[in-house]
C-alpha cells in the first residue's frame, strides 16, 4: 500500500501517539514523557516510554518501539493497511484513493472472497449431511467437539463435481471458480473439476477471518494426505499463518503464541483450551509469517516433535530465523516428547503437560547452543577450533549488527565455560550421567534442596567462605548443604567450622593454615580470593548463594526436560513445574 508521506505525517498528527496508546494503557507523564505498563509483555514496573513530541514509543522491558502506524499495527495484529484504515477512520479523514488498476484489483479480490465464502458455506453443509459421514467419524475420533468444528467452519468436500455444480446454481461464473482455486483444468478439451474431493475441508483464512483458501485432509488412500489451494490473487501459502485470525486476540492478551506443524494441531489444542496457536501451511516459516507472528508476541514458541526429524527440523527453524532477529524480538523452542505431537501429548498427559512444557520452552539462544554442541566431544584444539569457527559461521547469518555481536559473545563464553568444566576431575562423567536417562526417572526427594553445582563453581564457593570466616560461621549451615554433593569440599567446609568453633578470632589466612594439607585443590582460587578487596562480605554470600541456587535449579530442570523427552509422566511435569515456578520466584526476589 503506497500512501503520499504528507497523507501519513497529517494522520500521525490527527492521532496523537499519547492518545492512540492511553486508549488501553494507563499513561503517567513524567517530564515530556509519558510511562505506563507495556501492552506488549507481562511486567510490574512501568518500563514503556511515550514521547508525544517525536511521536515515538519505547520499551525498556522487550524493546517494542515505533509510531502511532506501529502500536496499531503490534496492538491488534493488524497490517499496515489496516492500521491506517482504523486511525483514518479514528481521525475522520479519508484515506487516498487507489488507482484504477488498485480499484480494479480490490473489486476483483472482493468478488473472490464472496465465492470463497460460498464454497466455505457449501463444505460446512456438506458435513452435516449423510454424505459427510465419513467426515463426521473422523473428526469425532480426533475427539473434536462441535464447537471447534464450527469455530473453525470445518466441512466436508464430497466426491465428483459437487462443489462446482452447488457454486453454478448459485450464479457462480466457472472462470471465477478457477481463479479462487476451487476447480482444477486439465490440458485439452477436457472439462474442469473440482480441486478438493472426498477431504475433511479446513477453511484457511486472513487476519480479518475471511476466508481466502482450503486445505483438505483425504481420508481413504489417495495422495497428497494433506492439499492446499494453489495459489491466488488471494492466498499465497508463505504470507499465511493458518488459525491466526482465532488467535490473535488470545495470543495479544497472553502476550506469547504458539507455532505448531499442522492444521490439526492448532485445531485440537484450540480445543483443550490453548487458543493463541497458528501453524504454517506445511511448508517453513518465512519472513512474511515471522513478522505477523511478531506482531502479536514477541516471542513466539515453536513446537516440534521431540524425534530426530523434529529436532533437525527445529534446528533449521533456528537457522532460518537468526537473519530475521531485531532487537526485542526472537523465539523458543518447546520440543515434544519423541513420538507425540501436541494432541497425543494433551490425550495421554492431558493440557497441563503441554503447558508445562511450553512454559519451559528453550531460547533462541539455547536452541543454537545445542544444535552447535549435539554429538561433539571435542578432546583436541583442532575440534575446539572448528566449533569457534561454526558459532562464527553461524551468527554471520544474523543481520543486525548488535544481536550478532550479543549472540557471538554469549555463544563464545558457553563454548570458554564448557572447555573449562571439562578440564576439571569427574565433569565429563557427570554430564554424561545428566544427559542419558534411559531408565525411568526417580526423584530423590530426600536430597538437599541445592542440587550438585559443577566443581568449579563449587571450588570458587569454598575459597569464598574460607577467606571470610565471619560468613562461613554465620551461615553455616546453608554453606554445608549447597556443597553436599562434593564430599571432598564440604569436608573442608566441616573442618573449618570446627576450627572457627574453637578460634573463632582466627582470620582467613590463619583458618587456611589451621587446615594444614586439607585442601582439595583449592590453593589456587583461595590465591585469587585473599588477593581481592570485597567491601561486603555479607553482600556478596547473598548474591552468591542465590546465583548457585539459580544455576542448581537450572541443572535439575535441564535434567528433568531430558528425560521427559524420553520418559513423560504426571510426577515429572509436577516436579518440573515446581522447579520453574521455584526459579522464576528466586528471580524476581532478585530483582
Amino acid at each position: 500500500m503506497s500512501l503520499p508521506p504528507a497523507f501519513l505525517d497529517m494522520l500521525r498528527l490527527r492521532r496523537p501517539l499519547a492518545t492512540v496508546v492511553g486508549q488501553g494503557v494507563r499513561l503517567v507523564r513524567r517530564g515530556r514523557e509519558y510511562v505506563g505498563l507495556c501492552p506488549f509483555h507481562k511486567e510490574k514496573t512501568p518500563s514503556f516510554t511515550v514521547n508525544e513530541d517525536k511521536g515515538f514509543y519505547y520499551c525498556f522491558g522487550c524493546g517494542a518501539h515505533g509510531d502511532v502506524i506501529d502500536f496499531v499495527m503490534h496492538r491488534d495484529g493488524v497490517s499496515f493497511k489496516e492500521a491506517v484504515e482504523r486511525l483514518s477512520r479514528e481521525a475522520g479523514i479519508e484515506v487516498p484513493r487507489a488507482s484504477p488498476q488498485e480499484r480494479e484489483k480490490a473489486k476483483r479480490q472482493a468478488t473472490l472472497l464472496e465465492v470463497m465464502e460460498a464454497a466455505a458455506a457449501f463444505y460446512e453443509r456438506q458435513l452435516r449431511l449423510p454424505a459427510g459421514q465419513a467426515g463426521r467419524t473422523y473428526l469425532h475420533g480426533r475427539g473434536l467437539a462441535e464447537e471447534v468444528i464450527a469455530r473453525f467452519r470445518l466441512g466436508f468436500a464430497p466426491g465428483a463435481n459437487a462443489c462446482k455444480a452447488a457454486l453454478k446454481r448459485e450464479g457462480v461464473a466457472e472462470d471465477m471458480m478457477r481463479a479462487a482455486g476451487l476447480l482444477v483444468q486439465p490440458d485439452g478439451d477436457r472439462p474442469s473439476y473440482d480441486t478438493f474431493r472426498e477431504r475433511v475441508m479446513f477453511p484457511i483464512t486472513n487476519v480479518r477471518g475471511q476466508v481466502i483458501a482450503f486445505g483438505g485432509r483425504v481420508l481413504g488412500t489417495a495422495q497428497p494426505k494433506y492439499l492446499n489451494s494453489p495459489d491466488t490473487a488471494l492466498f499465497q501459502k508463505g504470507t499465511v499463518l493458518y488459525g491466526l485470525a482465532q488467535a490473535r486476540d488470545s495470543a495479544i492478551a497472553k502476550g506469547t503464541l504458539v507455532v505448531t506443524e499442522g492444521y490439526m494441531d492448532v485445531i485440537t489444542l484450540a480445543g483443550a483450551g490453548f487458543s493463541h496457536v497458528v501453524a504454517p501451511l506445511g511448508t517453513a516459516l518465512t519472513e512474511e509469517q515471522m513478522t505477523q507472528a511478531w506482531r502479536l508476541a514477541p516471542e513466539p514458541v515453536l513446537c516440534f516433535d521431540g524425534d530426530g526429524a523434529g529436532q533437525r527440523a527445529a534446528a533449521r527453524a533456528a537457522e532460518r530465523v537468526l537473519p530475521l532477529l531485531k532487537p526485542g524480538v526472537s523465539v523458543r523452542f518447546a520440543l515434544l516428547p519423541e513420538g507425540k505431537d501436541p494432541d497425543d501429548l494433551v490425550r495421554t498427559e492431558g493440557a497441563f503437560a503441554l503447558a508445562t512444557l511450553l512454559e519451559a520452552a528453550l531460547p533462541l539462544s539455547e536452541a543454537l547452543w545445542r544444535s552447535l554442541w549435539a554429538g561433539r566431544k571435542p578432546a583436541t584444539p583442532e575440534q575446539w577450533a572448528a566449533l569457534e569457527q561454526d558459532i562464527k559461521t553461524l551468527t554471520e547469518r544474523i543481520a543486525d549488527s548488535s544481536i550478532r555481536s550479543n549472540y557471538r559473545s554469549l555463544l563464545y563464553e558457553r563454548l570458554r565455560t564448557e572447555r573449562a568444566q571439562r578440564q576439571h576431575r569427574g565433569r565429563a562423567e557427570r554430564r554424561s550421567q545428566r544427559q542419558t536417562h534411559n531408565a525411568p526417572l526417580a526423584f530423590p526427594y530426600g536430597t538437599p534442596l541445592m542440587p550438585r553445582i559443577t566443581e568449579l563453581t563449587e571450588r570458587v564457593f569454598t575459597a569464598f567462605l574460607l577467606a571470610h570466616p565471619p560468613v562461613l560461621i554465620h551461615h553455616a549451615e546453608q554453606a554445608a548443604e549447597a556443597l553436599a554433593g562434593n564430599k571432598d569440599l564440604a569436608g573442608v567446609i566441616e573442618s573449618a567450622v570446627l576450627v572457627l568453633t574453637e578460634r573463632p578470632e582466627l582470620n582467613g589466612a590463619e583458618v587456611v593454615s589451621a587446615l594444614g594439607g586439607v585442601m582439595a585443590g583449592l590453593e589456587r582460587y583461595l590465591a585469587s580470593e585473599f588477593q581481592r578487596q570485597r567491601a561486603d562480605p555479607e553482600g556478596d554470600w547473598q548474591h552468591m548463594l542465590s546465583a548457585l541456587h539459580d544455576q542448581a535449579l537450572a541443572h535439575e530442570i535441564e535434567s528433568l526436560q531430558t528425560v521427559l523427552a524420553t520418559h513423560p509422566s504426571p510426577e515429572a511435569w509436577r516436579r518440573l513445574l515446581c522447579l520453574q515456578h521455584e526459579r522464576r520466584h528466586l528471580h524476581e526476589e532478585a530483582g
